[in-house]
Parts: C-alpha cells; sequence; structure tokens
C-alpha cells in the first residue's frame, strides 16, 4: 500500500515559518504540535525565513548579541585610530619627500 502524502499550499508554508520565529518554542514542539515532520519545516524555514520577523526571546541570545555588538563597536574605534595613525604617518611622509625633493644648490 502507498503511503499518503499530506500536501501543503504557500500560504501554510510561509505562515507556519512565521509562527515558528514568532514563538519562544523549538521546531520540534511546534513540528509536534502541528504535525508535521521537522525536515519539511526546516526545507520551509530555509526557503520563507525572514529575519524581520524573528523575536530575540531568549535572554541569553539577547545577552549574546549586546556582547556582539560591544565587539565589534570596539573593533571599529580601534580600526579608527589605526586610520588616523596611518593618515598621520602619510602626511609626514609627504612632508618629507616634498623636503628631500628639493632640488639643492
Amino acid at each position: 500500500m502507498g503511503e499518503y502524502r499530506q500536501r501543503y499550499n504557500e500560504e501554510f508554508k510561509q505562515q507556519t515559518v512565521k509562527y515558528i520565529q514568532e514563538q519562544t518554542k523549538s521546531v520540534t514542539e511546534i513540528c509536534d504540535e502541528l504535525n508535521i515532520p521537522k525536515s519539511t519545516v526546516h526545507q520551509w524555514i530555509a526557503q520563507f525565513r525572514q529575519f524581520e520577523n524573528e523575536a530575540v526571546a531568549a535572554p541569553e541570545k539577547a545577552r549574546e548579541l549586546e556582547q556582539l555588538l560591544k565587539e565589534k563597536e570596539r573593533e571599529n574605534r580601534q580600526k579608527e585610530r589605526e586610520i588616523e595613525d596611518l593618515k598621520e604617518e602619510l602626511a609626514i611622509l609627504k612632508k618629507a619627500l616634498h623636503i628631500f625633493s628639493k632640488p639643492r644648490n
């Protein structure tokens, strides 16, 4: 006997992905709730995921993102200092080039 295969329309798939993104439940819990195979839902997520729908529900996720932001800000400040140092070095080299390229009498 053939196995019955459930078909889902595009709107249902998109709504399911949006539901998953807005929930604090795991994908496994939602798959059990909706009686849909986890691999199927993961395919839908890969296809229909929209990051603006994602909730930062877990406090540890928020802390992780804050830490990442602080690290990136620190890296940016360091790079800005390096750029300023390089600009200063370039200005000194230009002055030296100008001085040493003058014809001597």
